[in-house]
């Protein structure tokens, strides 16, 4: 397959999925095609009505929606292609960049598409508080809710295109896809027709789940340089069988144990709510950040080894008496710039070592 070579990052990739050993390409090429394909296609481009209208310019067209297996198999092919042409070039490093330019474009298409698709909501709940029992009323109401449905079939198919780019970008670089602005969020189609108000009523509750997450939440912290994926997935792993609805809540870090909790995420198909610090608020915004995390009301919350964002977090935590698992490594707590500019603490520096330990409402947890 020549998916993994030298580089770093995917080293890193080959860490976090090859939790299996392969002694053929076989098995490696089939275990591959399992982690880049996404069970959704038939779904999202289902057809929900026999007729289709996306705008009061056009007239309803029985035109169908893009073949499913003919619109997986283009994606796969869309990236791979880009993979492919600049593997083992000198411009390889610019790959990860482009392949995140064409899973973006999806995401920036879904996105005007869910635009007009709440626009269009908003039109047909005017009109439906302008009741009128006329002929002409009743087909301007069918005419907008045509729309509306109409446009929410194409943003779950664009959706489920951006959705699958972003699993194979997540797996040729091992970091997940994210957009620079905007939230993702993946929808659900609805499985039958749907009047006005019920299409209204599903909307809305869809919206909500999206943007907040009605599930447990999950804190997750860690430093940038911790590095050890195993001992952040053992954690997850295990909080997930327990949890099997949790939302994860992450600091949003662009390297360290954040991303390896959002690829673990990304691969179990939990929903990641990104934390980021509001940067106006100058040097204490990640602190306030911090507090704002307490607000999702966490079941439970991570704590990996890391600076003093870290060690404010796990204080706040403790204080709202939400049980909190810390996850060191000691490699970390000594890569410090003192220790890696003093030959004699980078000769006293211990090997890699895990420990982990947790604590409920000041009691010790053991580790999973």
């Amino acid at each position: 397959m020549g998916i993994f070579h030298q580089r770093d990052e995917r080293q890193f990739l080959l860490e976090v999925i090859m939790t299996d050993r392969f002694s053929n390409f076989a098995d490696l090429a089939e275990h591959y095609a399992r982690e880049i394909a996404t069970p959704d296609y038939a779904r999202a481009f289902m057809e929900q009505t026999e007729l289709a209208k996306l705008s009061i310019e056009h007239e309803p067209s029985a035109a169908e929606m893009p073949d499913p297996e003919v619109a997986q198999a283009a994606i796969e092919m869309m990236l791979a292609t880009v993979f492919d042409l600049f593997r083992d070039t000198r411009m390889e490093d610019f790959a990860s960049e482009v392949a995140w330019g064409v899973a973006n474009s999806f995401h920036v298409v879904a996105k005007r598409l869910d635009d007009r698709e709440d626009s269009m909501a908003n039109r047909l709940q005017e009109k439906l508080r302008e009741y009128d029992p006329s002929e002409v009323y009743a087909t301007d109401l069918e005419d907008l809710t045509m729309q509306a449905r109409s446009l929410a079939e194409c943003r779950d198919a664009m959706e489920c295109m951006r959705d699958h780019a972003a699993r194979i970008y997540l797996v040729e670089t091992g970091r997940p896809f994210s957009p620079v602005r905007g939230s993702r969020v993946s929808s659900k189609t609805n499985a039958s027709m749907i009047e006005a108000r019920d299409y209204l009523a599903a909307q809305k509750a869809q919206r909500r789940e999206q943007f907040a997450p009605s599930g447990p939440v999950v804190v997750f912290s860690g430093g940038q340089q911790f590095t050890d994926i195993a001992l952040v997935e053992d954690y997850l792993d295990a909080i997930h069988a327990r949890v099997p609805s949790m939302a994860l809540a992450t600091t949003a870090q662009n390297k360290g144990a954040d991303v390896i909790a959002a690829a673990w995420a990304s691969r179990h198909n939990v929903p990641v709510i990104l934390c980021k610090p509001d940067t106006s608020r100058g040097p204490s915004a990640p602190y306030q950040r911090n507090a704002r995390m307490l607000a999702f009301k966490p079941v439970e919350a991570v704590v990996c080894s890391g600076g003093g964002i870290q060690a404010n977090l796990a204080d706040r935590l403790r204080e709202a008496r939400i049980p909190l698992h810390i996850v060191r490594d000691a490699s970390v707590q000594n890569d410090t710039p003192a220790a890696r500019t003093n030959p004699a603490a980078q000769a006293e520096r211990p090997a890699m070592k895990r420990t982990a330990c947790g604590t409920v409402n000041g009691d010790e947890l053991p580790p999973f």
